[in-house]
């Protein structure tokens, strides 16, 4: 099944990237995480597609929606995005997943368009995070280097050791996704390099009280969303503690379950694509 590829502006007039899967039915919204792409949730646009008016976008700074020029990259920009996306789109209400930090740009959102979501899925993110989880990501993206690589086989190499459960299939579709060939046979990520390290150049304390203010928003956020929500947890998770997880569920949202997937970690998508899709389809379809 192959979506429809179109663009539409963002919050801020660049052009934000838009797959569509379907066009019946209550729209269902997908926003992926940091340094991934829309076609990351093609496996999952293919359970719920033939129920909803699938889609998914590429965030600012990623896949083939715009760079910021100007690098405005925090939760309020890419929040913003999704509330022009949606208002191009005509939709009123509609469903809404996002995983890592499209989990963390769906809750922004809700803080001030809970009225618009049918329902909420929140993959793999929470107002607060492992630091290991942070810490191996950072990582990841400093052994990058300048972003180039040889060949498309030479990036599928990086991925697969990234993501070390995504099967052969899912790490060529993220690498094809997530790169493009330069004029001198190179070949690029299409992530804004300045993406994650305009938060990252705060020294380590600023960026401390950074993550506890927004842990602090975030909680107060997940109070006031009325809709029936579900917190996908990878049960080998190194960004969502369980602790947190529960605290979710239990204490914050008002209509929250959760479902952990088993042999997943944080891309729980890729990592165990039919538990997932098994954990979205319970919570969506009713099945």
């Amino acid at each position: 099944m192959e979506p429809r590829s179109f663009f539409v502006p963002g919050g801020d007039g660049h052009q934000i990237h838009v797959l569509e899967w379907s066009t019946e039915g209550v729209p269902l919204i997908f926003v992926h995480g940091f340094g991934n792409t829309a076609r990351i949730w093609d496996d999952a646009a293919a359970v719920v597609a033939p129920h909803y008016r699938t889609i998914a976008m590429d965030q600012r700074g990623h896949g083939d929606s715009d760079h910021d020029p100007e690098h405005r990259y925090a939760y309020d920009d890419l929040a913003r995005d999704l509330e022009a996306v949606v208002e191009t789109l005509q939709i009123e209400r509609f469903v809404l997943v996002g995983h890592s930090l499209g989990g963390r740009t769906a809750m922004t959102f809700a803080e001030g368009n809970a009225e618009r979501l049918a329902g909420l899925v929140i993959v793999d993110t929470g107002p607060e995070h492992d630091p290991r989880g942070s810490s191996r990501i950072r990582n990841e993206v400093e052994q990058r280097g300048d972003g180039t690589v040889a060949s498309l086989k030479e990036y599928e190499g990086i991925l697969a050791h990234n993501y070390p459960a995504s099967s052969p299939e899912v790490i060529r579709r993220m690498a094809a996704a997530e790169l493009r060939e330069r004029d001198d046979g190179r070949w690029e990520r299409k992530l804004d390099p300045t993406f994650f390290p305009g938060r990252a150049d705060m020294d380590e304390a600023a960026m401390e009280a950074h993550e506890r203010e927004t842990s602090k928003r975030l909680w107060a956020v997940l109070e006031k969303i009325p809709c029936p929500t579900l917190v996908i947890r990878g049960a080998a998770s190194d960004i969502l503690g369980p602790d947190v997880a529960d605290r979710m569920v239990e204490e914050a949202l008002p209509n929250g379950t959760l479902a952990v997937v088993g042999q997943a970690s944080h891309s729980v998508m890729t990592d165990n694509p039919e538990g997932f899709n098994a954990a979205l389809a319970a919570f969506a379809l009713g099945s």
